[in-house]
């Protein structure tokens, strides 16, 4: 007879050992409130043959966005992805290795997350960029945080119009601090600059602003970073590394640090990830970034080389004391992203971001013109928009998708009062016809 796990007497031993006479004991610090009191509803064990016909079965459920028209958006979009990203990014060498600790050993790797923070850089007019944080959200939040250690003040200043995903991972990380987390209100789905002047004072670390932000509008990122600047504050910028090609890189107009969500670089949209957390700052608070940092130098034989550099944050090295707790190689993420940029080039990121843009306002355009339906806000957006229903979104999303069209994100979903309206996103890859049958469906 075959255990799945130790068999009884190795267990009753093991209970013997610990002073425990029965698995019950193991608990017994578990209030008997909280302990389920009847068996758990587990249906009876599958063959093989049978669970694998019963997940296929499971799977045939779920409507993909790729096997859909898909207008999602808040952070996550529908790009197109070449197909050397896939067919290299899945080669044997690129999907096994995990750290770079050994740099001998790991010369391909480090020389990918150097070219990775290079581009990154680059892209948002920086002087430094790391390698790598696990998501947007937790960019911000280091970012954050490092503004924090950096100017040894306590008190954070977000914009409303921030992802809210960002906003409640950054309260949830201060929650037991002694930092104040200020937000700012929005108004016409902008930052209202009014109230940001208002809070500003000694003890502001920094500014956070999202531009795009959630709404997909076009905010007005210098006046804020020239606010925080006057006060001694830094300031921090979430962007869609997308839209740099179309609009001002954060670093031009004097951003400190530089934040965005690297799945539009080249990673499928995944069902939640993984995804990569891009972050850019200065030289002079390279000490202070989280994450890794990849450099390249010359061996003893002076050949160029690669390795990490300024370990003192690492967790290996300097523990409880490091800069951050996040030291993680998202190597996989970093090749996809670096090879989305090295096939797409500066022409070809212009050429997405004018398309997404081009397209995203040439639907706005046409769903205005159907009664019921309006954009709330005048002011400018990159590649989505609030679509405001005359009656509750999600029918509106039914009905688009049973025409095989995501049409949307449900504002609801973080904004209960906005229970008609929803976020619409437009990518590159959405055709006239695709965009004319979303116009169509809303019709009916």
């Amino acid at each position: 007879m075959a255990y799945l796990g130790n068999p009884p007497y190795v267990q009753e031993e093991m209970l013997r050992s610990l002073g425990l006479k029965s698995h019950a004991d193991l608990f017994r610090s578990v209030p008997q409130a909280l302990r389920l009191q009847d068996n758990l509803n587990v249906p009876d064990a599958m063959t093989e043959m049978e669970l694998d016909l019963h997940v296929r079965r499971l799977a045939a459920r779920n409507r993909p966005a790729t096997r859909m028209v898909s207008f999602l958006g808040a952070g996550v979009y529908d790009h197109f992805i070449p197909a050397a990203v896939e067919l290299l990014a899945a080669r044997g060498e690129s999907i096994t290795p995990y750290t770079p600790y050994q740099a001998e050993a790991s010369q391909g790797t480090l020389q990918t997350l150097y070219e990775y923070q290079t581009m990154i850089a680059d892209l948002y007019a920086m002087e430094v960029a790391n390698a790598s944080l696990y998501d947007g959200t937790s960019a911000a939040t280091e970012a954050a945080l490092m503004a924090l250690a950096i100017t040894r003040r306590r008190k954070v200043i977000v914009s409303q119009t921030v992802h809210p995903e960002t906003i409640e991972c950054m309260k949830t990380y201060l929650v037991n601090s002694d930092v104040e987390l200020v937000t700012v209100p929005y108004r016409e789905g902008c930052t209202d600059l009014e109230i940001v002047a208002n809070l500003l004072d000694d003890q502001t670390a920094c500014v956070i602003v999202q531009a795009p932000n959630f709404f997909g509008i076009v905010e007005d990122a210098d006046k804020l970073v020239e606010m925080a600047h006057a006060i001694g504050a830094l300031a921090v910028v979430s962007a869609n590394p997308i839209s740099m090609g179309l609009l001002k890189a954060p670093g031009e107009y004097g951003a400190d640090i530089v934040v965005g969500e690297g799945q539009p670089l080249g990673i499928p949209m995944n069902m939640g990830g993984p995804y990569l957390g891009l972050m850019a700052t200065r030289r002079e608070f390279v000490r202070r970034i989280p994450g890794r940092l990849a450099a390249r130098t010359v061996d003893r034989r002076d050949n160029e080389s690669f390795c990490l550099t300024l370990q003192t944050r690492e967790q290996h090295i300097r523990r409880e004391k490091a800069t951050s707790n996040i030291c993680t190689n998202e190597g996989l993420m970093t090749l996809r992203a670096m090879l989305y940029l090295s096939l797409v080039g500066a022409e070809g990121l212009a050429e997405v971001a004018r398309l997404c843009a081009a397209k995203a306002h040439y639907l706005s355009r046409r769903l205005v013109k159907v009664k019921g339906f309006t954009v709330p806000y005048a002011a400018p957006f990159f590649n989505e928009f609030i679509l405001q229903c005359d009656q509750p979104a999600d029918r509106v999303l039914a009905r688009l998708a049973k025409r095989g069209i995501w049409g949307g994100v449900l504002l609801s979903r973080f904004y209960p009062q906005m229970e008609n309206r929803m976020l619409v996103a437009v990518t590159e890859r959405r055709t006239r016809e695709e965009l004319d049958a979303y116009v169509e469906a809303v019709q009916q």
